[in-house]
């Protein structure tokens, strides 16, 4: 099985047995033997697809970059990784950093980015300490700085500790935290490869996808795009979680059946039972059904087609005892929780789809409630700045669609509906509002759910 980052050399994050393996000789070449453009080229040949969620193809990112040096370009590395289920850049930083850090030089020389900034989330802060040595070190051995290599080429790197906000994952939200501003995505146009940090032409990569690129150039595109899936080649860092036996971040090569993946190297669903429901790309994408599991290949156009992706391919695997509602109300949660809130769509949205979700938990839901939650989704959906609304939207639509009954189950036939349900907070103990704690409506509603007048309130209101 190729590996080309999570490599099985001990030792493998020293500098110089990095170097004893290679390390650096990418750089080396690029520098010596191509000019930028043909850097671009090659990575475009090898079909890189961006590893951050939207597998955006690399090299036709980087040739947005302008060419010409009438303002300073940077290069912003994207280790945020807030997306719940993702954990596969913290294994980067501990097990390989060194080839991150090439890959990102050889990105600067190619696009003529003047400085690397590689933000990393504020609870990360022993993989900080880790970059922030290695970087160092990267420096000592003169692989960073002034006239590299006597090559003329200069780039300087900085390790930025970010505030843990999971809106700063969003490329432009990512950058307004690096000026020292709120996270608060950016409307676009303008994009960042004209208009980006400080206002001048940024690009922004995931840190596996920056690792790939010293393999790349050393080994040629051809041999990468032959790796996997030809539309999307490569390996992957399949993060592992939830219900198996053997969790963790396992390098593997794109196409491989997802049932390959969770028996053959997570070892299996824990107790042996039937799966309920895989996460296949951190807590934001669509998720998959037992049957869809079976035969399903772990690559962005598979997962298309059943309306998913890959995201960061943090695979969360269910056992059949999950409960799905609870599941959907913990990620709904969040995601109100981490709404910035500048658009309405999905700061009002996210909170009515949480209160909904909870309401059919408590016993209080009616039938229409799931159509209700499917179309609050959907009016979110493609209806704010950035993409978070787009995450919130897609677990809920998509979770009510493919597991109907599991809501249904929680919802009783003949359920109670409250009078007056629109009757303002300041009217509800007044001599007009005709409800009190003795009436047959809220004992019944006492009596079946175990609920007082003022929670069943709470939870209506």
């Amino acid at each position: 099985m190729v590996k080309i980052i999570l490599k099985d050399i001990p030792d493998f994050d020293k500098i110089d047995v990095y170097e004893k393996h290679g390390g650096f000789s990418a750089l080396k070449k690029v520098l010596k033997d191509m000019k930028p453009d043909d850097v671009i080229e090659t990575v475009k040949k090898s079909n890189l697809r961006g590893r951050g969620g939207a597998c955006f193809p690399t090299g036709l990112k980087w040739s947005f970059m302008p060419k010409g040096n009438e303002k300073p370009k940077y290069l912003l590395c994207n280790g945020d990784e807030s997306e719940p289920g993702s954990f596969k850049d913290r294994e980067i930083f501990e097990k390989n950093p060194f080839q991150f850090i090439e890959g990102s030089i050889i990105a600067a020389y190619a696009m003529g980015c003047k400085a690397i900034y590689c933000y990393i989330r504020g609870e990360y802060w022993k993989w900080i300490n880790i970059m922030e040595e290695s970087v160092a070190k990267a420096y000592e051995k003169g692989h960073l700085g002034n006239n590299i290599y006597g090559s003329g080429f200069s780039v300087d790197m900085y390790i930025y500790k970010g505030a843990g906000a999971y809106i700063c994952g969003e490329e432009s939200a990512l950058m307004n935290s690096l000026e020292g501003k709120r996270g608060y995505p950016r409307v676009k146009p303008p994009f960042p490869a004209a208009v980006g940090a400080w206002g001048m032409p940024t690009t922004i990569n995931n840190i596996e996808t920056l690792a790939n690129v010293p393999e790349i150039i050393n080994n040629g595109p051809e041999w990468f795009a032959s790796i996997g899936e030809p539309k999307h080649p490569g390996t992957l860092l399949f993060g592992i979680s939830g219900h198996v036996n053997k969790p963790g971040v396992y390098e593997l090569p794109t196409g491989i059946p997802l049932m390959e993946v969770i028996d053959k190297y997570a070892g299996g669903v824990l107790g042996g039972k039937p799966i309920k429901m895989v996460i296949p790309g951190g807590s934001s994408m669509p998720p998959l059904t037992r049957e869809e599991c079976l035969t399903m290949k772990m690559d962005n156009e598979s997962l298309k087609a059943v309306g998913s992706a890959i995201g960061t391919a943090g695979v969360m695997v269910m056992d059949e005892d999950t409960d799905i509602l609870d599941v959907l109300i913990r990620i709904t949660k969040f995601y109100y929780h981490e709404s910035c809130g500048q658009c309405t769509p999905c700061r009002e949205g996210c909170g009515w789809m949480l209160r909904v979700l909870k309401r059919i938990k408590e016993g209080l839901g009616r039938h229409e409630d799931l159509d209700l939650l499917i179309s609050v989704a959907e009016n979110i959906e493609g209806n704010t700045i950035c993409a978070l609304g787009d995450a919130a939207a897609w677990p809920v639509k998509w979770t009510i669609r493919k597991f109907r009954p599991d809501f249904e189950k929680y919802i009783k036939e003949g359920e109670v509906v409250l009078t007056n349900p629109n009757k303002v907070h300041a009217l509800r103990n007044s001599p007009e509002y005709n409800l009190n704690t003795d009436t047959s409506e809220y004992k019944e509603v006492e009596v079946r759910i175990g609920k007082t007048r003022e929670e069943v309130d709470e939870l209506r209101y």
